[in-house]
């Protein structure tokens, strides 16, 4: 009875330690990260926009690298306290390993103004640095040997030099992965837009595939020299790829199941992955909330629980004149894109449409391509002279891979921008996948699964379709999105290319495949006008200072419109569905609008200031009798409580159903 008693606990025990291990790593995970003691970020007690000379010394931790769409370079520079990431106007010849002595500007890195929005300082925080230098002059103090970075370096720039930017980069990534080589930015987007970015990201599968060919090399061999030869493959796999979350898993799984199955016991997936996922996380907390481990280990678990099923399931649905294989080739990557959909709508709002076909369609090409990059990078290092011979071939491939990937890139909707949900709504479309896939629930769990998924749609496109004016600050930057019945335009402050960016970034989040019009107030021309043309149907700027709008001109569109309000100013009047909104982006605008119709005309639902007004302007903006009342920047002194203001980094939004 005792010993029964005993078996019936033992799971219980067991149990408790595990949820009291993810509860601690979830705690720490969630808590704010905070610089060390010494860190020269404490030097900066001035606000965030506030500026320091100063001089610092240390290591650089990678190659500087561009910036995508910014036109700067940076690195990160490890201090004797701290990190720092370094900018420059162009890339110097400067290496990993070297140490440095650098004197420019230190500043706190731009805080996120609104979570749709990524900043550099969430980014930095992450990798343990939460100051930004603005390099004016360096100095090499040392130069180190540093044979692993310099072996990554003259694989990547081999392939590079053999094939060329785009196709020696993508052979280069799939050995060195996209985190350690730069793959250019366009052929970057076509790979995820196709649903193709794994097969740039060194991972689990990279590994297998080495893997593939060392163990049947030592398969004759003792067990110690084997279990060596896995060992010196898997090792050198994380010094190639660097200690990336991803590979650290793919790697601690490798190894527990080359343990186990050696030791003659049967290997359990599950279990591995459970083991490996929890080990990593007992090491680095953080790592819960890094999106590639989040997808990596989501992945497979994919496959681990429900690739087997679904082959099974297609091969009693698919056509008999079908090959067999066909069922196998599709159930995994629809496995792993059923089960990452709610982290990829949860990270980036966008569903890749195509990316079951488009990796059915490359897998054939992946594994070769995979195993010839990897010889060509050994060829490079051991016989350079027969590179350019041997990699003829491998271009060829390589060249057909990009090509799929550019195709399906390019179909309609590739990026079916479906908008970022909120954390509930994708806790309930997890739960419904969940219930639908996996193979050992029964009819009940399915409808109920079915029933969440009904739910959880119906409440996103809900909150897509209600009238919604959005406002994004930071700096000089004011960003307005309004939004009826799913279309959107946009108002925007400024005419550059990081304005740009950041409202395409606004569009992905809130799903909006198109703004129907865009307007730019800045009296200068757009930085990037190509830019612009693709997130809307028309923009209005500014080209010599005018205005873009005159008086008596309407920018209209179903439901949404924009028109100015007095001569020789910027100010508009916004309408969007039933509310009507007054946009004074500067003074000058209120003062043509008090000219133009004193101060007592009211009949606005909001307004919006770009500027912070006097007590004096403060009183005659009361008289407007608006609703709501926004500012861009700090709150000021004597700011009203029914009145809103953004911050100097910071967002404000009205809903109305």
């Amino acid at each position: 009875m005792a010993s029964g008693s005993g078996g019936r606990l033992k799971p219980l025990v067991w149990g408790l330690l595990l949820a009291l291990l993810l509860l601690r790593v979830v705690l720490v995970a969630c808590m704010p990260l905070q610089p060390a003691g010494a860190d020269p970020v404490l030097l900066l007690e001035a606000p965030s926009s506030a500026e320091l000379p100063l001089e610092l010394t240390g290591t650089l931790l990678g190659d500087p690298r561009s910036s995508f769409g910014t036109g700067s370079c940076r690195a990160l520079l490890q201090l004797p306290v701290g990190r720092t990431e370094l900018r420059f106007g162009d890339c110097p010849p400067l290496q990993e390993g070297w140490r440095l002595r650098v004197r420019g500007r230190l500043r706190r890195p731009l805080a996120s103004p609104h979570p749709l929005l990524a900043a550099p300082a969430e980014r930095l925080a992450r990798q343990g640095a939460f100051s930004q230098l603005q390099v004016q002059d360096f100095n090499v103090l040392e130069r180190p040997a540093t044979p692993v970075a310099d072996l990554r370096r003259r694989m990547a720039q081999a392939l590079v030099l053999q094939a060329g930017p785009e196709r020696g980069g993508v052979l280069a990534a799939l050995v060195l992965g996209s985190a350690v080589v730069p793959v250019p930015a366009e052929l970057r987007e076509a790979f995820r837009a196709s649903g193709l970015s794994h097969a740039l990201a060194a991972s689990g599968f990279h590994l297998s595939v080495l893997l593939g060919v060392v163990l049947p090399l030592g398969a004759r061999l003792p067990q110690p020299a084997r279990l060596g030869l896995a060992a010196a493959a898997m090792g050198l796999f994380v010094l190639l790829a660097g200690p990336q979350p991803s590979v650290l898993r793919a790697v601690l799984m490798g190894a527990l199941a080359l343990a186990v199955l050696e030791s003659g016991h049967r290997s359990r997936p599950l279990g591995i992955l459970a083991a490996s996922a929890l080990a990593l996380l007992l090491a680095r907390p953080d790592w819960l909330l890094d999106v590639g481990f989040q997808l990596s280990v989501v992945a497979t678990a994919a496959l681990v629980l429900s690739a087997r099923p679904l082959e099974l399931g297609l091969r009693r649905w698919l056509p008999g004149w079908l090959p067999g294989w066909l069922a196998a080739a599709t159930a995994v990557p629809l496995a792993a894109s059923l089960y990452t959909l709610p982290l990829q709508l949860l990270h980036f709002g966008v569903v890749p449409l195509y990316a079951v076909p488009a990796n059915l369609v490359v897998a054939p090409l992946l594994t070769p391509l995979t195993l010839g990059a990897m010889a060509l990078a050994c060829l490079a290092v051991l016989l350079p002279p027969l590179l350019p011979l041997a990699t003829v071939p491998v271009d060829w491939l390589c060249r057909l891979l990009v090509l799929v990937v550019q195709a399906f890139a390019e179909l309609p909707m590739a990026q079916w921008q479906l908008g970022r949900p909120t954390p509930f709504l994708v806790l309930l479309l997890s739960l419904a996948l969940l219930a639908l896939v996996l193979p050992a629930l029964g009819r009940r769990w399915r409808l109920l699964g079915l029933g969440l998924l009904v739910v959880a749609v119906a409440v996103h496109l809900s909150l897509l379709g209600a009238d919604q004016l959005l406002l994004v600050h930071q700096g000089r930057l004011d960003l307005l999105v309004a939004r009826h019945r799913g279309r959107a335009a946009l108002v925007s402050s400024s005419a550059d290319g990081f304005s740009c960016s950041q409202a395409s970034q606004l569009a992905r989040g809130l799903g909006v495949q198109r703004f129907d019009w865009a307007l730019l107030l800045d009296p200068l021309a757009p930085e990037q006008p190509d830019c612009w043309r693709a997130q809307a149907g028309l923009v209005l700027a500014s080209a010599d200072g005018s205005l873009p709008l005159q008086p008596g001109q309407r920018l209209a569109s179903e439901g949404l419109s924009a028109a100015p309000v007095a001569i020789e100013s910027r100010a508009m009047e916004l309408q969007l569905g039933r509310w009507r909104w007054l946009l004074l982006p500067d003074r000058q605008a209120l003062w043509a609008w008090q000219e133009r119709y004193g101060p007592g005309r009211g009949g606005f639902d909001g307004l919006w200031l770009g500027f912070r007004p006097s007590q004096r302007e403060r009183t005659q903006l009361q008289r407007l009798g608006a609703e709501r009342i926004w500012l861009s920047g700090a709150i000021p002194s004597g700011w009203p409580e029914t009145w809103a203001a953004s911050g100097p980094s910071g967002s404000l939004q009205a809903v109305r159903g």
